[in-house]
């Protein structure tokens, strides 16, 4: 099916240089998705249940503020969350989010079979809700990733995952890293959002370095670090 054209950045991942090929030899030699350590899994169920269970209060304050949109403005009303297919690990799931933009802006064909290109218009401001610009502002679109986290898709930490066409466009380029690792609701390159580094792909290939090279409590430090980054960047409120 004929896609329109998206947002510049929608897709930012460059394909990998020379030093990344030449530097990284152990994750191109990578056959198989890594098995995830044992105190990561604990600390992404942990987490992932306390997060929902304290964001719980702030969830019905936004489906509230959802409803009576959608009451006064019924073109802005519609379901609080969707999905579409994205890949973690090489491997297709529903990745959960909450609904930015307005239903009209929405493909309903694509979004029946879970193609991101249905929600492509969050890219542009104008489609968005009133409630959708704040949620999209503080990424709290993101939350019921904590869900697929919980489920076992996604972690806390590690590659963001990519919808199936942009996942395809990746290793067609050239980069693999996430063929063998679970995506993240945040991760090493996906801090860097805002900046030039952002679509790097050597923050990818190093956090699975440092996956394969650390012991659990090191890989969990190094989580802890790029959760603090997370944190300090949705805190600005420039979500785009």
């Amino acid at each position: 099916m004929p896609k329109s054209k998206e947002h510049k950045g929608a897709f930012p991942y460059r394909p990998p240089t020379a030093f990344i090929k030449k530097s990284y030899p152990e994750v191109f030699a990578l056959k198989e998705p890594l098995r995830p350590r044992l105190t990561k899994l604990v600390f992404d169920k942990f987490v992932a249940l306390a997060v929902l269970i304290f964001t719980s209060p702030l969830v019905f304050v936004l489906w509230l503020a959802y409803l009576i949109e959608g009451l006064l403005i019924p073109s802005h009303a519609g379901p609080m969350l969707y999905s579409y297919k994205a890949v973690s690990a090489g491997r297709v799931f529903p990745k959960y989010k909450f609904r930015v933009i307005r239903e009209d802006a929405i493909d309903q064909a694509l979004a029946n079979v879970g193609d991101w290109h249905a929600y492509k218009n969050e890219w542009d401001p104008e489609c968005r809700t009133y409630v959708g610009r704040i949620v999209k502002g503080f990424y709290l679109d993101e939350i019921p990733q904590f869900f697929n986290v919980l489920r076992g898709d996604m972690s806390v930490v590690g590659p963001r995952p990519l919808a199936v066409h942009h996942y395809e466009r990746d290793l067609k380029q050239g980069n693999v890293t996430r063929r063998f690792i679970r995506g993240g609701l945040l991760g090493l390159g996906h801090v860097m959002k805002g900046t030039p580094q952002m679509g790097d792909p050597i923050y990818e290939y190093e956090y699975i370095r440092q996956t394969i090279q650390s012991n659990g409590w090191g890989l969990l430090w190094l989580d802890l670090g790029i959760i603090v980054r997370g944190i300090i960047l949705m805190s600005k409120g420039k979500g785009h």
